[in-house]
C-alpha cells in the first residue's frame, strides 16, 4: 500500500498565516489549516516545530490565517521557505486587525485568532486559534494544494518544507 501517495491525496487550502510577537511580524505558507468548532470558532493550524512562525505563534499567542484565491498563487515565493521575515512584506500590502497579526489587504479572506490551546502529537504543533475577526474582502475561487505542483503532505522524508 503507497500510503504517502494516498496521503498526497487528501485535498487542502494553500493559505498565508501570519504571526506577531512584539512589534515583530511574520508570515509563512501553510496548507493544514482546518476548522474545528462552531462555538466557539476554532481554527487549527499545524506548525512543524522547527519553523520561525512556530516560536512567534507559541510566545505571542496570536495568528491569522490568509485565505488566498485560485489567482494569487504569485504570493507564495515571498512567503515560503525560510524568507527574511522583514523582507517577506515588502511587496505586499498588510494592516493590522484585532489580534494585530498582519492581514494581506488582497486576500480573498482572513480569520484573525487568538491562541487558545496547542497539542503537540507528532512532528507537527496544533495551535488552535478562537476566531475574533474575520471577513471576506473579495469573490473568488479559495487557492487549493491541487493548484500547485508541490504538495506538502505525505511521510517526512520526502515532503520539502514550505
Amino acid at each position: 500500500m503507497d500510503c504517502d501517495h494516498a496521503l498526497k491525496k487528501l485535498t487542502t487550502g494553500i493559505y498565508i498565516v501570519t504571526s506577531k510577537q512584539g512589534p515583530e511580524i511574520n508570515g509563512m505558507v501553510a496548507s493544514w489549516v482546518s476548522q474545528v468548532s462552531f462555538a466557539p470558532p476554532l481554527i487549527m493550524v499545524a506548525i512543524k516545530k522547527e519553523r520561525y512562525s512556530h516560536g512567534m505563534i507559541e510566545e505571542g499567542k496570536v495568528f491569522a490565517v490568509n485565505i488566498l484565491s485560485a489567482e494569487q498563487h504569485e504570493l507564495i515565493p515571498a512567503f515560503k521557505g525560510k524568507n527574511n521575515p522583514a523582507e517577506k512584506f515588502l511587496h505586499t500590502p498588510h494592516e493590522p486587525k484585532n489580534t494585530g497579526a498582519p492581514i494581506i489587504k488582497d486576500a480573498l479572506a482572513y480569520l484573525d485568532c487568538k491562541l487558545v490551546e496547542q497539542f503537540t502529537p507528532g512532528d507537527h504543533t496544533l495551535f488552535i486559534g478562537e476566531v475574533v475577526e474575520g471577513a471576506v474582502m473579495h469573490e473568488g475561487v479559495p487557492l487549493a494544494s491541487s493548484d500547485l505542483e508541490h504538495i506538502y503532505g505525505g511521510r517526512m522524508q520526502h515532503a520539502k518544507t514550505p
